[in-house]
Order: C-alpha cells, then structure tokens, then sequence
C-alpha cells in the first residue's frame, strides 16, 4: 500500500513539475525571495556574488564574465533559443499558422506593444529614461498561464489559445525590438561572420541534416560573433531556432513498419531465451528501436522538448534570483523621470487598451476575426492578463539604461514591473471571475 501511495505521489509531483502553472509559481517565488535576500543581512553578498567573475586565463589574459553576465547572456540564450523554436512551431502548424488564423493574434501582440511603448515614451520621452519604452511591451506567458490555470474553467479554451498564441507574437515582437533599438556599436567585420554562419545553418538545412550536434555547434560560433558584432547575443539563439530542421529522417509509417519487423524478430528470439538474460538478437532489436525512435522525432520538437523544462524549472527562475532582487531603501527614487508610472501604466492600462483597439480595428476593417465564442468582453480580460509582464521585461531593463542614473532607473524599472505584473495578475483574475458571476446569474 506505502508503495502504491508513493507511486501515486510521484505521478503528481511529475505533472505538477511539468505544468506552465507551476513554472509561473516558481518564478514568482523566485523573485520574491531575491526580494527577500536582497533587503536582508545578506544584501552585500546576494550583490557581490553576481559580480563574481568566471572564466579562465590564457597568457595572462581574462577569458570570461561576471556570473550576472553568464546569466543573462549564455543562460539566456538557451531561454530565447526554446521561445524560437516555440514561435517556428506555431507558425509552421500551430495558432499562427497561416494568414486568417495568425493575423489576429499577431495584431492583438502588436497592440499591446504599441499601447504600452506609447504610454511610456509619452511619459519620459526627451528624458534620460526614454530609451526603456521597450520595457512594458512584453507579455510573460508563463506567469500569465499560472493565473489562467487557476481560474479553470472560468476562462474558456478559446480564450487561453488567444491568449498564449498572443503571447508567442508578443515574444517575437520582443526580440525584434530588442535586435532593432538594444543593440549599440555594430562591428560589420563579425556582422559579416555572423551571417557567414546563419549561411552554413541554412545549407545544412536544405541538405537534409537532421543530426542536431551540427546545428549546436555552428550555433556556438554563431552566439560568439552575435555578441562580438554588438546586437544582443541572445539573438544568436533565435536564429538558431529557425534554422532547426521540422522534417524528422523517416515517416511514422515507414518506422511502424520498421518496428513491427524488429518486435517480430525480437519475439522469435524469445523462443530461444533461457533463464532471464535477453539474446544478443534481442539486445540488437532494443538498440534498433532505440535508433528509429530517434529518427521519427522531429528535431525541432525533440530540441524544445529537452531543453523546455530546463528553460522553465532552472533558467528562468535563476535569472528571476539573480535579477529580481532590488535593494529598496535610501537610493530608490520613484521620482525618477516617469520610469514607475511608465512601466506601471504601460503594463496595466497600455496592454488591455492596446490589445482591445487592435483587435476590434481588425475586426471591423475584415483583417482578422474573433475564435468562435471569443466576447469583447474576454478579449479585454485577456488583454488585462497579457499585462503581466516578467521575465522578458526584466531583461529589456538590463539593456535599457546608460548613464549616470541607470543603476537607479534600472532599480525602479524592476520593482515598477513586480507591482505592474501584480497588478494585472489580480485585475485579470478578478475581471474573469466578475464575469463568471454576472453570467451564471
């Protein structure tokens, strides 16, 4: 009994760990306990430690960065690198696949882009702060489905596809502004190398490659020159993604043929089994099996499958620790510029504005339609959802300030997106279950 109750315990701690609700919780627990860290005895050290530098050196010569840097440079890529495969995913056969079904979502994100980015750069524009008009743009889709999955089925399916397909959009439309404004001092020479690689990349792809170990490797040298050229290395990981081959090296009907013949073998071989040991036939039709498995998997779906739960479980709530950790005491200005009211506006008034006149100009122009089912009244609940803005906001924050006052604006900008993300968490939740009521009355 104790083992068929450790069994059962094991079975939901495996789907708990593996839903994007839990991923939401544990980013938010992450950044509270940097919060907590941050504004405790061991301020000094939770500070010091990410300045620690790491690395290696070569002749008397440093090769390496600080920790914060391996972060939200190199831990990050494999972040962006899972959010592109995600997008080519969606667009090759998911919710942007194809004009009719793609246009509404990419609208709505480029509404609540627009909103927010407006409201902001209305507020600091000609001030030293202005260049973090990029900052409330982003939906984060992991804490927005941990409020949405706590709603159940106050939200409908309709709405939670509208909602994640906007937010992959939203995503794309993250890493183009971050390519286009947050990237300084472009170096042509290791420009020219980088599109050298994303060549070789493309070649492998139209030569049939579906071995991922090459694509890794060129994606390696791709992230150096990326971030020698001066654009933002993260990039690297993206276009990376969208070279990754979809087509797997045999169809499932070819490896159900195939299987078929090595499980016939494998049970002739049974007949001459003694005792517990499998023949050497059998042990070769294993390893067999294991090979076609292999070979039937897309190479896209087997790579964003491997690294999304480390992107999910370890990378994102690391960078959530290492960035979300604000010292909130003398030096904290709110006054500063209007970076708070920017950011706090943006996300909360900006994105459900933005979304709901994107969507509803769409409309009415014929551009796009509604999904079946969809009210205006969702499409503006899911707008105030799409106002929590975490992880990709916190990493536009890193990007955004230079100057005397960036350690300062930077600070604020973090704690604006917290209360931001807050905010539209609880408004969105209540505006649902606001309208449950209304209608099962």
């Amino acid at each position: 009994m104790k083992a068929e109750n450790k069994s059962g315990f094991l079975v939901t701690l495996s789907k708990i760990t593996q839903s994007e609700s839990f991923a939401g919780i544990l980013l938010l627990c992450c950044a509270v306990l940097a919060m907590i860290v941050a504004n405790s005895p061991l301020s000094e050290a939770y500070a010091a430690l990410w300045k620690t530098k790491f690395g290696f050196s070569v002749n008397g010569s440093f090769i390496g960065m600080s920790l914060e840097h391996w972060i939200n440079d190199v831990l990050m890529a494999f972040f962006f690198l899972v959010v592109g495969l995600e997008i080519k995913r969606e667009v090759l056969f998911g919710e942007l696949a194809g004009f009719k079904r793609a246009a509404l979502p990419i609208i709505a994100a480029l509404g609540g882009m627009v909103g927010p980015g407006v409201i902001y750069f209305t507020l600091n524009g000609g001030t030293p702060s202005e260049h973090g008009f990029g900052i409330p743009m982003a939906t984060d889709i992991a804490f927005a489905l941990g409020v949405l999955a706590t709603l159940g089925k106050r939200v409908s399916v309709s709405v939670k596809v509208f909602l994640v397909s906007l937010a992959v959009a939203d995503d794309l439309g993250a890493i183009i502004v971050i390519a286009l404004f947050y990237s300084s001092g472009i170096s042509f020479a290791w420009l020219g190398v980088s599109a050298g690689i994303v060549v070789l990349l493309l070649i492998l792809n139209r030569l049939g490659i579906k071995a991922l170990t090459p694509y890794m490797i060129l994606g390696v040298f791709l992230w150096i020159a990326v971030h020698s050229c001066g654009v933002h290395a993260t990039i690297a990981a993206v276009v990376l993604a969208f070279t990754i081959p979809v087509a797997p090296k045999i169809d499932t009907m070819s490896f159900m043929e195939k299987i078929t013949k090595i499980v016939d073998n494998f049970k002739e071989a049974e007949k001459e089994k003694y005792g517990i040991l499998l023949q050497n036939e059998q042990i070769h039709a294993l390893s067999e099996i294991g090979n076609h498995k292999n070979a039937v998997q897309n190479p896209l779906l087997r790579l964003e499958h491997t690294l999304a739960p480390y992107s999910s479980f370890v990378i994102m709530p690391i960078f959530a620790f290492a960035n979300a950790g604000v010292t909130i005491g003398s030096n904290i200005d709110f006054s500063v510029d209007y970076v708070f009211l920017g950011i706090f506006l943006g996300l909360v008034v900006g994105k459900p504005i933005g979304i709901f006149l994107f969507t509803f100009l769409a409309e009415k122009l014929g551009i796009a339609a509604r999904p079946n089912g969809v009210t205006w009244v969702e499409i503006f609940g899911a707008g105030a959802l799409g106002g929590i803005g975490f992880t990709m906001s916190m990493f536009v924050t890193n990007l955004a300030f230079s100057g005397e006052h960036a350690l300062i604006a930077t600070d604020v900008a973090k704690i604006s997106i917290l209360i931001a993300s807050l905010t539209a968490g609880i408004l969105g939740s209540i505006f649902f279950l606001v309208r449950d009521k209304v209608t099962h009355h």
